[in-house]
């Protein structure tokens, strides 16, 4: 029996509204559209790795308003076993989406019941966690919570992926037991002290990574959009992989659709490369339609989007 992915983190309801551009500071324009989706980093990764095929859990909170029921059943019907997932008093989390005719977008995501996470839940959860595969997190959880779960998976020996949004500095014990950290451009910049406008080439990638596994993560993996993604691994592995070229419609969570296909492939025994071939051809599909979690590709969708790129 495959050992599940766990994913201890955000749920929340985007709101988006589509116009031809987004919103410069101060501006006010007129939208195309609107829409609400089933999101948050956390859950958005868990139905990405359940609609691919992969036995996968949630740990995280729901808020006792009209969201948080929608939002837990969202979860268990794309196949992620949420009896780990708690409604508490108060708002669900909510993420507040623009997005631009190019498929840029920019996001404000208010915490509500996900920033009541806190590291006794870690505790409670201690069987399902220690089952793990792999653990798969992010930053919209509490800093104190999150730095109980890594201290959890390094000392039952869990590998834990990091995926170090919304972007921030991070305390050099909780990088030091990282197996692997998954930051995009902008998340990279920050961590690595770039300037806010530096482009982020491979050169870069490359100087970051280094730095970044200097810290401690055994692992480091750096999304760069339509370039693709680095690697460089404690094994030597420093490589590019290519990204797929396709109409973006929608790049909100591209990058969750990645870091869940890249998580399965490496359960499934793939190496670092294949599996972030594949996971960029499950961050490509997602980007052509619209919305997080039903942006997300079947294992069947992904395996023929692979087929025709040979």
């Amino acid at each position: 029996m495959r050992k599940p992915i766990v994913v201890v983190g955000s749920i929340n309801l985007d709101l988006v509204a589509t116009a031809d551009h987004v919103p410069l500071p101060g501006e006010t324009i007129t939208g195309k559209d609107f829409n609400t989706f089933h999101g948050g980093k956390g859950a958005n990764q868990a139905v990405a790795a359940a609609r691919l095929g992969y036995p996968t859990a949630m740990v995280g909170k729901v808020g006792h308003d009209s969201f948080g029921a929608g939002l837990k059943s969202a979860l268990h019907e794309a196949g992620v076993n949420v009896k780990a997932v708690q409604a508490v008093k108060g708002s669900s989390g909510v993420a507040l989406i623009n997005i631009g005719s190019d498929g840029q977008n920019n996001i404000v995501v208010v915490p509500g019941a996900n920033g009541k996470m806190q590291p006794k839940d870690i505790d409670s959860n201690g069987s399902l966690l220690r089952r793990a595969g792999m653990i798969l997190s992010q930053l919209e959880i509490p800093l104190i919570t999150l730095e109980a779960l890594v201290a959890f998976a390094h000392r039952h020996y869990i590998p834990l992926m990091l995926d170090p949004a919304p972007a921030r500095k991070l305390p050099t014990g909780l990088l030091q037991v990282l197996t692997w950290i998954t930051p995009n451009e902008s998340e990279t910049r920050i961590l690595c002290g770039l300037d806010a406008n530096e482009p982020v080439t491979r050169v870069t990638a490359a100087r970051c990574a280094d730095l970044l596994r200097s810290r401690g993560p055994k692992n480091v993996l750096i999304k760069m959009g339509s370039q693709g993604a680095y690697l460089s691994t404690e094994d030597g592995l420093r490589e590019m992989v290519s990204a797929f070229q396709v109409k973006a419609i929608d790049t909100t969570a591209a990058g969750d659709a990645f870091n869940a296909g890249f998580a399965v492939s490496l359960l499934l025994g793939k190496k670092p490369a294949e599996a972030a071939r594949y996971a960029a051809g499950v961050a490509a599909i997602s980007v052509t339609r619209k919305g997080a979690q039903p942006s997300m590709p079947s294992s069947l969708e992904v395996a023929r989007f692979l087929k025709l790129q040979n």
